[in-house]
């Protein structure tokens, strides 16, 4: 395409994302957001006003040059593209499907102020996929430094960390407590979002740097931080375990059969290969009537698996699918999930009850749930968050028939990892504390970063911390050594 004024460029709309029918992909766990094809991805680089102030990598977590990859873009050079995406990004395709673009890159660009922004993430990904369909290119391999890194968990934070100090020649470790390595990538975020095959391939450009991946590795069981340390001859130590430990709503019947929190329900569906059912026949039980208590990312994934999940087993059964809702105490506006992921629950058809806050859960006879007692909320003061926090309407109490619940109110640190870790401060919400800029805790030679730290939080802000704190662990090992 000719050179374009920018008058020109602002007249060309917004590529839509072309995406699977919302009453098919009901019974379907395969991605709803299929990708630009080629012409998409260079229409929408012809967008690009090319700002010499770039403001739009100042809200990247990870600094990529995008107006640097949209050009290569644009001019037919996909491979220089991927090089400058991966200058700073080790796992482009996992960023260019879940990371909020919409509130960091995209919400700064310039175009945005009187047009729709560039659609920054989407072609993200059309670059990321189409080197993972040409083989990743090998970053050049730096002299060995002599030192080495253990990274404690393999999930957004510990990738990121691991990737840019084998750049820079660290021999580095990363202890894994479960079977397979991606942390939220693997077990919390579905195939539907975030296919398993684009995690398991970004995790292979990470090996193919000299990252050594231990699986069923568990710190705080197998061996302590100190061990590490002072035993194991790791030079330094980053914490990148998340948070993985749920929170549940205090109320009465919790304990019935049927209550789950959002970690278990997920990691059941997508660890135990529940999404490939009839395949594998794994056991999430899930009723004819669901109730998922929250509306974050999490409560947004959990109720659209439970509706695929119980269309597939009520379509093999010959039955009716299951009526999913989204119960949450504020209202629509509060909503702290990505629009995307909202709109398309709304597509498939999950049911949404705001200002609706459950106070105790039923059982029936057998100890299976039967119901929860609710009670409408209005909205009053904005709390600390900024929201308007709900108050309880008193008299409004009823009661709702479900026999699945779903827990996504948030999730804490695994204390475990902390086991003999003398010196490490933590918050009382179990977090870690550590420098925002750095990542440098309280403890000599550990770094943290990501939910450990934040408390969960997205994808792209612990791949972030993870950078930052390779930045400032690769300045302490080289200062060490002068």
């Amino acid at each position: 395409m000719a050179d374009l004024a920018p008058k020109e460029r602002m007249a060309i709309p917004r590529q839509p994302m072309p995406q699977q029918d919302a009453l098919e992909r009901r019974a379907s766990f395969f991605e709803v957001a299929l990708g630009f094809t080629a012409e998409m991805a260079q229409q929408e680089a012809e967008r690009c006003l090319q700002c010499k102030n770039e403001p739009c990598v100042a809200g990247c977590p990870v600094e990529v040059p995008i107006p640097q990859f949209i050009m290569a873009l644009r001019e037919g050079d996909i491979a220089k593209a991927a090089r400058v995406l991966k200058s700073k990004n080790n796992l482009p395709a996992v960023c260019g499907r879940v990371c909020p673009q919409e509130t960091q890159c995209e919400i700064l660009c310039t175009l945005g102020k009187k047009h729709e922004p560039v659609a920054v993430g989407r072609l993200e990904r059309y670059v990321a996929d189409w080197e993972l369909g040409q083989g990743s290119q090998l970053a050049d391999k730096p002299e060995p430094t002599g030192k080495r890194v253990a990274v404690i968990g393999a999930g957004p934070a510990g990738l990121t960390c691991a990737a840019d100090l084998a750049k820079m020649g660290y021999h580095v470790e990363i202890l894994e407590s479960l079977h397979a390595p991606g942390g939220v990538l693997i077990y919390g975020i579905p195939e539907f979002r975030l296919p398993k095959d684009i995690v398991r391939a970004e995790i292979d450009y990470v090996r193919s740097l000299g990252v050594e991946i231990h699986l069923d590795t568990v710190v705080g069981k197998l061996y302590s931080i100190d061990e590490l340390l002072n035993e194991r001859g790791f030079d330094a130590v980053f914490l990148g375990t998340g948070a993985g430990l749920p929170v549940f709503l205090r109320v009465p019947g919790g304990n019935y059969i049927g209550v789950y929190s959002a970690n278990e329900f997920l990691t059941r569906i997508n660890l135990m290969k529940s999404y490939m059912f009839p395949q594998y026949d794994t056991p999430v039980n899930v009723g004819k009537r669901v109730a998922v208590i929250g509306a974050g990312n999490v409560a947004m994934d959990s109720a659209r698996c439970a509706l695929r999940l119980g269309t597939l087993e009520a379509l093999a059964r010959g039955e009716e699918p299951p009526e999913v809702h989204i119960v949450y105490r504020r209202s629509r506006e509060e909503v702290p999930a990505r629009e995307e992921e909202v709109h398309h629950a709304e597509e498939e058809g999950i049911i949404f009850d705001f200002l609706t806050n459950p106070i105790e859960i039923l059982g029936d006879a057998t100890g299976n749930v039967r119901g929860m007692r609710c009670i409408r909320m209005e909205l009053g003061e904005p709390d600390a968050s900024g929201r308007r926090r709900p108050v309880p309407i008193e008299g409004s109490e009823f009661e709702m028939q479900v026999d699945t619940v779903v827990m996504a109110l948030g999730t804490e640190p695994n204390p475990l990892v902390f086991t003999d870790s003398g010196g490490l401060e933590r918050t009382r919400h179990g977090t870690v504390v550590a420098d925002e800029k750095t990542g440098k805790t309280t403890k000599d030679r550990v770094w943290a970063g990501g939910d450990i730290v934040t408390g969960a939080a997205t994808v792209i802000s612990a791949m972030g911390a993870g950078k930052a704190a390779a930045a400032d662990i690769d300045r302490f090992l080289r200062d060490q050594q002068h």
